[in-house]
């Protein structure tokens, strides 16, 4: 059986499963879509005409859904002929939280992402991910799970249990978390390291058993808010150095939660 990528080549149309990860207007009435294709990795895609409103495409071209598509090679883009959706995540549509944490996720691959071919194993993250994030329980959890198991996949793992500066195998202590060396410091070599973030022993062991756990594994755990601020600290404090830049939803994500904890103190019924 002829792989996508081979048929793309022996064929002028063939099909590929792919998450949408944005779009952008294009033209008078087309849209340049982002996917990140189960056959190809992260590739654009130009639809054509999926902005009039008898479109038959543009229902099924939408951020967050999960679509089969019919491609063919147009002159400079890839072009959508033909449009199923697989699996629309309907409950991230419905609440505000959904959407911002969908729009994390995908934020996420498309920084780390480059029109560099197949990773299958990152496709399914996403879409298991977009999955769990749907059914509108321990989203925090799930997020912090995710943003392990992609920094594996896309060559940035973080060392965890040993000391980047001495060797020295961790001890159940307070540590540090440095960047630039991507992964622990033991207090010693931490203390004094330009750019170094404390983190309570709590913290990384939650880090270490996402790190090496199944998801089915993983969320036994017990995320407390005050955890999961504490690594979501230091995980932006990685992500942003290794990007070079912030991420966007981030920001947009702590003031939704804030204001979740200050209706349910308040008693305020939604």
């Amino acid at each position: 059986m002829l792989s996508a990528e081979t048929t793309h080549h022996r064929q002028r149309a063939f099909r590929v499963d792919a998450v949408v990860i944005r779009h952008t207007n294009w033209g008078e009435a087309d849209r340049l879509l982002w996917l990140y294709t189960l056959e190809l990795g992260k590739i654009r895609v130009l639809a054509k005409g999926a902005r009039k409103i008898r479109s038959r495409k543009a229902g099924h071209l939408e951020p967050f859904t999960r679509v089969q598509l019919l491609l063919a090679k147009g002159r400079e883009l890839l072009l959508v002929t033909q449009a199923e959706t697989i699996e629309a995540y309907l409950p991230l549509h419905d609440d505000l939280e959904g959407i911002t944490y969908a729009s994390y996720a995908v934020e996420l691959l498309d920084r780390f992402t480059y029109e560099e071919g197949e990773n299958r194993s990152l496709y399914q993250l996403l879409v298991d991910t977009l999955s769990r994030l749907s059914q509108m329980v321990e989203r925090d959890l799930i997020i912090r799970y995710y943003e392990l198991r992609l920094l594996d996949l896309v060559g940035f793992r973080p060392q965890l249990f040993h000391c980047l500066g001495c060797d020295e195998e961790i001890q159940p202590q307070a540590q540090f978390f440095s960047a630039p060396e991507g992964g622990v410091l033991c207090p010693k070599c931490g203390s004094n390291a330009s750019g170094a973030h404390p983190i309570s022993m709590q913290a990384l062991k939650y880090l270490r058993h996402f790190q090496r756990s199944t998801f089915s594994q993983a969320k036994k755990a017990r995320l407390t808010p005050e955890l999961n601020r504490e690594i979501e600290i230091v995980m932006q404090h990685y992500l942003t150095y290794l990007l070079e830049r912030g991420l966007n939803t981030p920001p947009f994500m702590r003031r939704l939660r804030k204001e979740n904890r200050e209706k349910d103190s308040s008693g305020e019924v939604n």
